[in-house]
């Protein structure tokens, strides 16, 4: 059974305070610049308080009838003072919020690499990426200006409640009751715009995974004349999340809006009973018109605590989006090596011995085993087949070797020592593998050459180039080794790929080889080429071979017959056909005719 085709668990979103932790975590490397732009913001705010009491002075000198030249210049140096230092704290604030979300790009992206196959297999593409773009991006803001929005409108906001009050405590309580009723009102709004958030995101997640499966596919979509379909098929991921970002917006929009309206209904209720007040003489005119332009000042420090929590509902989604990534399983990492492929270790002389002990896996528990007692042994050097019918196994032996799945039960050894003990990269280091469907990356052929091999030289180049049978293809190329291969190698044949991953695999001097079918796409003419160079191989490397194609099965030392996850027969060509009935039958019949 394929894992791929399981289907996906629900994710456990983060709690607040989980969330409020993983967003400390992001902003920790980058406090001082959060602070540097807290402190700019502080500033600006404190110019803008004192402006109020600049004004009341104003008012109380023209009654007076003293000069106003010296407050005038006082207030413009304050406004554009003001105004310089929130610039350059905006700027600090926007720098850092574009860090954090490439240091989260950054991990996100490293941490996707080393997901455990299973993992992978679990989680469509799609999903992933749009984790490492679009949820990040949202970081964005949350990040920086949530938190400094927040502390700046929490302070001016007091800072403006204290002055108001000294001014008059009767128009203060006025003020409260109506801020306080519309307050309430707006804290009902916040988890719908966080809940139509988060289905947003999974939403352009759909996106994300719809585009990457036709993408994938373009030519059988294409053939299959289904592009209409497929358009559909993104459109409705496209309009789900039109439909859950609408939602939000509206949502947005109502808290948004509130922190006006609650100032309005002040300015009203705070000019009639301020006006009686100053009609009756309690409070001079100068008082009032102060408290009013506190009561306008207030839009702006009210407006960013509405912001920061509207702004940390639609972060809170994406942190948790994040979050589950952060949670998925991953493979360890050597600590000297950072988990890099060591050049030195594929160079290690000799081959190395295989043996499977008792070897039990499946891909989850409740699904059945893929493989049952599996007992086979592989000398050091020689080639070895597995052959058998589809799902059979054959392909899984060589995922537990290179542990891209951890065996159920049982042991797999490499070179005596069971792969679990091997570091990873010491362990993948020393194997070249050929894969089913030779994947061949974007961008030129020597890129896709060295891949594996970063230290080669064009010496080792060119000679994996004669052994592969890639010559012919290199001189034809506009470019050579520099000519780009397309995506997934769409400019290059079947059987050409298939020479690309073989000529990889060669290329890092293995001292075991896994070629899962890697000569199915071959005419038989290369085949026929690249059996020899298989078999020259295998005198100085263990060689292990997936194969249906009976020439290449004659040709191995020895063949290991697989049926339903167990191992049915080992020997000889000849000793099989004469000892196993299912094996005869294969050749007879599966298998093709040898060509020589």
């Amino acid at each position: 059974m394929n894992p791929a085709s399981a289907p996906t668990t629900e994710e456990t979103p983060l709690s607040a305070r989980e969330t409020i932790k993983a967003l400390h975590a992001y902003l920790r490397p980058h406090r001082w610049a959060v602070a540097l732009g807290l402190l700019c913001a502080l500033v600006g705010a404190a110019g803008g308080l004192l402006q109020p009491l600049a004004t009341k002075t104003l008012v109380d000198r023209l009654a007076s009838g003293e000069t106003l030249t010296g407050i005038l210049i006082a207030l413009t140096v304050l406004v554009l003072l003001g105004t310089a230092v929130e610039a350059f704290g905006a700027y600090v604030l926007e720098r850092t919020a574009e860090s954090v979300v490439m240091a989260a790009r950054r991990t996100l992206a490293g941490r996707l690499l080393r997901l455990r196959l299973a993992e992978w297999e679990r989680i469509p593409p799609g999903d992933l990426m749009s984790r490492v773009t679009s949820d990040t991006t949202l970081l964005r803001a949350v990040s920086t200006q949530t938190v400094v929005s927040a502390a700046t409108g929490a302070v001016a906001f007091v800072a403006a409640i204290v002055m108001m009050g000294c001014l008059d405590a009767v128009l203060l309580g006025v003020t409260l009751g109506v801020v306080v009723l519309v307050g309430g009102a707006v804290a009902l709004v916040m988890p719908r715009i966080a809940r139509a958030t988060e289905r947003a995101q999974e939403a352009v997640g759909e996106i994300s995974i719809a585009l990457e499966r036709v993408l994938g596919a373009f030519r059988k979509v294409k053939a299959s004349g289904a592009e209409e379909r497929e358009t559909a098929r993104v459109e409705a991921a496209a309009r789900r999340a039109w439909r859950h970002g609408v939602k939000s917006a509206k949502w947005e929009a109502v808290a948004g809006s509130a922190d006006e309206l609650a100032v309005q209904l002040a300015f009203l209720a705070v000019l009639g009973v301020g006006g009686a007040r100053v009609a009756s003489g309690e409070i001079p005119v100068s008082t009032l018109i102060a408290f009013l332009l506190y009561l306008f000042y207030l839009i702006d420090p009210v407006s960013k605590l509405v912001d920061a929590v509207s702004h940390y509902q639609e972060g809170a989604a994406a942190i948790s989006r994040i979050a589950q990534v952060e949670r998925l399983s991953t493979e360890p990492t050597d600590r000297r090596t950072g988990g890099c492929l060591p050049r030195q270790a594929a160079t290690e002389p000799g081959p190395v011995p295989v043996r499977f002990e008792d070897v039990s896996f499946r891909y989850r528990p409740d699904l059945p085993y893929t493989h049952q007692r599996v007992s086979f042994e592989v000398p050091r050097t020689g080639m070895t087949a597995f052959v058998g019918p589809s799902g059979a196994g054959k392909s899984t032996v060589f995922a537990l070797i290179e542990r891209f799945y951890e065996a159920t039960g049982g042991r797999v050894l490499v070179d005596g020592k069971d792969v679990r003990d091997w570091s990873l990269a010491g362990l993948r280091s020393a194997i070249g593998y050929v894969e089913q469907d030779a994947p061949v990356l974007a961008g030129t052929l020597r890129e896709n050459l060295v891949f594996a091999a970063p230290g080669a030289t064009d010496d080792d180049i060119r000679d994996v180039l004669t052994r592969a049978r890639l010559d012919p293809l290199v001189e034809r190329l506009p470019h050579g080794l520099d000519t780009p291969v397309g995506h997934r190698g769409s400019k290059l044949s079947g059987g050409e790929r298939q020479r690309v991953a073989i000529a990889r695999a060669l290329l890092r001097r293995p001292r075991l080889l896994l070629l899962d079918e890697a000569t199915s796409q071959l005419d038989a003419v290369n085949e026929l080429a690249l059996r020899d160079v298989i078999t020259e191989v295998a005198r100085e490397t263990t060689v292990l071979v997936v194969a249906h194609r009976l020439s290449t099965v004659t040709g191995a030392d020895r063949i290991v017959v697989m049926d339903s996850g167990r191992v049915r027969a080992v020997g000889s060509h000849e000793e099989l056909v004469a000892q196993d009935r299912l094996y005869a039958r294969l050749a007879a019949t599966q298998l093709l005719t040898p060509t020589r």
